[in-house]
């Protein structure tokens, strides 16, 4: 099993930056694909950026040239830098790792807030 647990978020005025953590329990090199997600209320879901395994990443367009996702192998953690922040980023954020070895399946942390503020 591998329990991820994402930090970082907070409040921070329109325009700013945050920089989210998600630390895993375990190993990550065995994760075919990282990601991040958020989720604002009352709104489903959605994919904010990935990277996988070979590190090639996707972003969704409303983050793109804003948002960069990294995983550092040898703290086996993922990262997502957030600049120019705007209110609609608000949301709880969360982080996942998918393993097809393994830890099959997609694990899930609890989320971390995040609150920007116009």
């Amino acid at each position: 099993q591998v329990r991820l647990v994402e930090s970082g978020g907070g409040l921070v005025q329109a325009g700013g930056s945050l920089r989210l953590s998600c630390s895993a329990s375990g190993t990550l090199i065995g994760a075919k694909t990282m990601a991040w997600y958020r989720q604002a209320p009352g709104k489903e879901r959605e994919l904010v950026a990935s990277v996988t395994n070979g590190a090639v990443t996707n972003y969704a367009d409303f983050v793109k040239g804003r948002f960069t996702i990294s995983r550092l192998y040898a703290k086996n953690t993922i990262y997502l830098q957030m600049n120019s922040l705007k209110p609609e980023d608000a949301g709880a954020y969360y982080c996942t790792a998918r393993f097809i070895v393994g830890p099959t399946g997609t694990h899930w942390g609890q989320g971390t807030q995040v609150t920007v503020s116009s």
